[in-house]
């Protein structure tokens, strides 16, 4: 069992690694503000994937990264993870608020 955790642990992390995304968030004046960077969030792999609790980098990682939560859940392979019962948890936990996304 536990080894499958880390089996799957890796294949998420690597798949995220192959999925690099460079999306830029601009402020209203159309400045680049930061780019979005779903590696960013590997401390919230092991809460999204088990359900444990997510760590205060993983928190913080969420609150740095929300702005890009539209543009992750307009990717097919990201999307899942945001949507999924254990990352809403963990956003829910972390008081990072999932925005409705057109």
């Amino acid at each position: 069992m536990m080894k499958m955790k880390v089996l799957l642990l890796c294949f998420i992390s690597a798949t995220l690694m192959i999925l690099l995304l460079s999306v830029s968030t601009a402020n209203a004046a159309g400045n680049p503000v930061m780019t979005c960077n779903p590696l960013e969030l590997s401390s919230c792999a092991d809460a999204i994937l088990s359900g444990a609790n997510p760590s205060a980098a993983c928190c913080a990682k969420l609150k740095q990264q929300q702005p890009c939560f539209c543009e992750y859940a307009k990717k097919p392979s990201l999307k899942g993870y945001i949507n999924s019962k254990n990352g809403r948890k963990v956003a829910d936990t972390c008081k990072v608020p999932i925005p409705r996304c057109p």
